[in-house]
């Protein structure tokens, strides 16, 4: 059965939603709901469920917003809302549906069904990632796995110079030139990388140390293969140079 979360700052929007859902209740069960949006990222951050629906209109924080605080989001999204000028903006933020309020018992159906489709597809990626996880454990395998478009990119440290944050989104840079756009967030980026290769040098930036060519201590940056050039934070000057 699927599990789902609803936040709203209406609780007449969350009971209205509810009890359309009960109609649904061998395919769908409500787990929790929420008023507050930063209660509801806190529940999230510690749960898994399937789907989120999700309210644009909050005073506090809107939808968009919310989606932007999200730590990770592999479950699907609903926007509802009461106005239809929202749905190319929702679709825009990866949202696999959105409802119009009063919600439709039809639409709702027709939603929930999606939900389905994304919740089979999203076990079977996460199952083969698992094996292919595996297989490179157990082979002793040293590449980093990079999951984008819908495919597992596999790559060595040497072929990473650098990484640039943009927000929810991450860039690799390659030594071909090359770059790749993953839907995570740099720290999450950081978890996957060899710690004694890869030094995050600034919010915005984590560098291959193996690629630093030179290093301009008045001006605040380096300069990587390629001739790429990195800031680095006060911060981190100190704890870059102990690297070396």
């Amino acid at each position: 059965m699927l599990t789902s979360v609803i936040v709203d700052d209406e609780p007449k929007a969350i009971q209205s939603l509810s009890w359309e859902l009960s109609n649904f209740d061998t395919q769908i069960k409500v787990i929790a709901t929420f008023n507050d949006p930063e209660e509801a990222l806190i529940y999230l951050a510690k749960n898994n469920i399937d789907c989120l629906f999700l309210d644009i209109e909050m005073p506090t924080m809107d939808g968009f917003q919310f989606l932007n605080k999200l730590t990770s989001r592999d479950f699907a999204v609903v926007i509802t809302t009461a106005y239809d000028e929202y749905a190319i903006k929702a679709l825009k933020n990866e949202a696999i549906d959105y409802l119009l309020k009063p919600i439709d018992t039809d639409d709702l159906e027709e939603t929930i069904e999606k939900v389905k489709k994304h919740s089979f597809k999203a076990l079977n990626s996460s199952n083969v990632e698992k094996v292919l996880l595996n297989f490179n454990k157990n082979f002793n395998a040293k590449k980093i796995t990079i999951n984008t478009d819908g495919k597992m990119i596999f790559l060595e440290p040497k072929e990473i110079l650098f990484i640039e944050s943009d927000g929810n989104y991450s860039t690799i840079y390659t030594t071909e030139n090359k770059k790749i756009v993953v839907t995570k967030k740099l720290k999450e980026v950081n978890t996957l990388l060899p710690k004694e290769l890869f030094f995050r040098i600034h919010n915005s930036f984590i560098i291959n140390l193996k690629k630093v060519k030179e290093f301009y201590k008045t001006d605040g940056y380096v300069v990587i293969e390629n001739n790429h050039k990195i800031p680095v934070s006060r911060q981190k000057k100190a704890a870059f140079l102990d690297k070396f």
